[in-house]
């Protein structure tokens, strides 16, 4: 077996690992982030479960932690306090990224790991099978639950040779996507191998495992192996350490090839993670911002590239540099090595260990610029400012571009290979992760009244009429249905009120004329759903209104929200979707009972007089869920 497929047959609880079918898998730990962390803790409450069932429950703060109001404050006070009550473990904010951390402190190669963040895989580096979903997925693996997926393709990247000069991590899953584009990983899982990997080290894995979610992959994954056990051993967790290799003669469902000698300096430019060009085509582009940090670019190797080549250099003085370090641990010793000194003497502003910029929690770019980022998307109005321009780069392309005030290919400025030596020990210190209490009885949970209890609807209806109230075209993200920022975020644990920012960036009046309505549809083109696991998306129409989403594809994360919360997605199409237009009237005759019995769904545009079918795609499970109105009302009736 491949090494992804010893990772679900150790796990395996129901199905057959055949790819396209149903399975339900063993859920080993739970990761959790303020931003979907807050819901998923009141869907885990919601159950009347004492205390967490895995192994491993952590929850992390680090998206909400810009207080403008009482809001955020308020969530950390609930989620310290819940976390004492059920047997969780609190990362306090200041401590870092829950991806950064996580893999320092709590990766176990050969374990299962569920994520409310859809770049949860970035534990794949380590030789973990970690997935992202839905909040309401991650509470129920908290429960005990098994977490139920398609058995997804395993899709071998064999790597050969090595990085050169002024190519890193980052320039390889840039080149993934360029050949692969946003939607070609879906339903499949990417495991990385061949001569090209020994010379990659973890955190330089994680660059790649991470940003695998760009590809809408279910997971990516490295063996376990002599770089895992270096890394382990470095981090004081040598115990934790297993070998987890796919066997010599390991079959898989696609091969895919790449000479790491032959990449160049890659750069995704506006708007989409796989709009990747060599930065040669793009450089000379004047530059106004640029960041690096993020989960997928702020380890300690990350930083101290950017060290060193900003020692004895200036940033530009257009130019406004942002670091945003990934965990405390990072920021500590590249405190205690000077490295530090020589990013604050070159003139960059030292952010917290924070996702920050990434989630649009400030750092915005000003209008009309480019602002370079070593971050994992660049989707459109993501950083905060409306008609932004954010290219995706390597920290050596970022720092380079710093200095000089435009995009640069870093080997303009390199001498020769940057090479950086990672630690033969970190420095450990875990203070600031709060593990349970010995009496969790006595804590009592802390509740601010922006905390509102979760919204469930009914069954599902026999026979349905709506309007189509939005129709959109391809690859609409997450972002796009409900977007993030300092202004929205801290409302993710309130649904009445961020309700009101459904599509607002796309249409303003969607909340108003969904509520008019009473039940509505949306109309999708290819990818509905795409970036991240983030819930709200289809819990936040779904209070609106929103009974069905219509689409010619879907993301893998989002379809699975929209079952979750009882919205039923058919795929169409495209002669369809051309056909029906924004405000048709759409008739469903049969509803519940073609859910049931049939694998398609029959439904007629009054407006036109015309009748279409659509496929619903669910398995038997699913059925259940959508005809009990919801994941959380089919559980409850378990």
């Amino acid at each position: 077996m491949n090494a992804a497929r010893k990772l679900i047959s150790s796990h395996l609880e129901s199905g057959e690992m055949k790819a396209g079918e149903e399975i339900a898998i063993s859920i080993d730990q739970t990761l959790t982030q303020d931003a979907t962390g807050t819901m998923a803790c009141l869907e885990f409450e919601a159950m009347g479960i004492p205390k967490v069932k895995t192994k491993l429950s952590v929850s992390y703060v680090d998206h909400n932690t810009l207080q403008t109001g009482f809001e955020n404050a308020d969530d950390h006070r609930f989620l310290k306090t819940i976390a004492g009550k059920y047997g969780i473990y609190f990362s306090r904010p200041g401590n870092g990224i829950c991806h950064q951390v996580h893999l320092e402190r709590f990766s176990r190669p050969g374990q299962t790991l569920l994520g409310s963040d859809s770049h949860t895989p970035n534990a794949g580096a380590a030789g973990m099978l970690a997935i992202g979903a839905g909040g309401l997925s991650v509470a129920l693996a908290m429960a005990g639950e098994a977490f139920w997926l398609v058995m997804p393709e395993i899709v071998h990247i064999k790597l050969t040779g090595t990085c050169r000069r002024g190519v890193s991590a980052k320039d390889i899953i840039l080149e993934v996507l360029r050949r692969l584009s946003v939607k070609g990983g879906v339903g499949k899982i990417i495991e990385y191998g061949g001569e090209g990997i020994k010379n990659l080290t973890i955190p330089e894995r994680a660059t790649i495992t991470n940003m695998g979610a760009e590809l809408g992959a279910t997971s990516s994954v490295f063996p376990s192996d002599e770089q895992t056990l270096a890394f382990f051993r470095a981090q004081g967790r040598e115990s934790d350490w297993k070998e987890l290799k796919p066997d010599p003669d390991a079959e898989y469902d696609e091969e895919i090839i790449i000479d790491v000698d032959a990449i160049e300096p890659l750069i995704a430019a506006p708007s989409s993670p796989d709009n990747v060009k060599p930065v040669r085509d793009v450089e000379g582009k004047p530059v106004r911002q640029v960041c690096i940090g993020s989960c997928v670019n702020s380890s300690f190797a990350d930083l101290m590239i950017a060290a060193k080549i900003l020692k004895d250099n200036k940033v530009h003085l257009d130019v406004s540099l942002a670091i945003s370090p990934g965990s405390r641990q990072a920021l500590r010793m590249i405190t205690e090595n000077g490295a530090l000194a020589d990013i604050i003497s070159a003139g960059a502003r030292v952010l917290e260990c924070t996702c920050g910029p990434c989630i649009g929690m400030g750092q915005s770019p000003p209008t009309g610029t480019i602002t370079l980022r070593t971050f994992n998307r660049n989707f459109p109005g993501r950083s905060g400012t409306p008609g932004d321009q954010a290219y995706l780069c390597s920290p050596l392309t970022a720092a380079a571009s710093a200095i000089t005030g435009k995009i640069t290919d870093p080997r303009d400025i390199m001498k020769e290979p940057i090479r950086i030596s990672l630690p033969e020990k970190y420095t450990i210190d875990d203070s600031m992760i709060i593990p349970p209490p010995d009496e969790p009885g006595k804590v009592e949970i802390e509740r601010g009244p922006n905390i509102k209890p979760f919204p469930v609807k009914g069954a599902l209806e026999e026979s349905l009429k709506a309007r189509v109230i939005l129709k959109v075209g391809d690859n609409i993200t997450t972002d796009d249905i409900m977007p993030a920022g300092a202004k929205i975020l801290p409302l993710r644990s309130n649904i009445p009120a961020i309700s009101e920012y459904v599509f607002s960036k796309t249409d303003a009046t969607f909340p108003a004329r969904a509520r008019s309505r009473g039940s509505g549809i949306i109309l999708g083109g290819i990818n509905y759903g795409q970036g991240s696991s983030r819930e709200h998306a289809a819990l936040a129409p779904m209070y609106l209104g929103i009974k069905v989403v219509i689409a010619k594809s879907f993301a893998r994360i989002h379809r699975d929200n929209l079952i979750n919360f009882g919205i039923i997605p058919l795929s169409v199409f495209p002669d369809v979707y051309d056909s029906i237009e924004q405000d048709a009237e759409i008739e469903f005759p049969d509803l519940a009972e073609e859910v049931r019995e049939s694998p398609e769904i029959t439904f007629a545009d009054i407006s036109k007089g015309k009748t279409y079918r659509a496929e619903h795609g669910l398995t038997a499970r699913q059925k259940e869920i959508i005809l009990a109105g919801g994941l959380l009302n089919y559980v409850r009736g378990k």
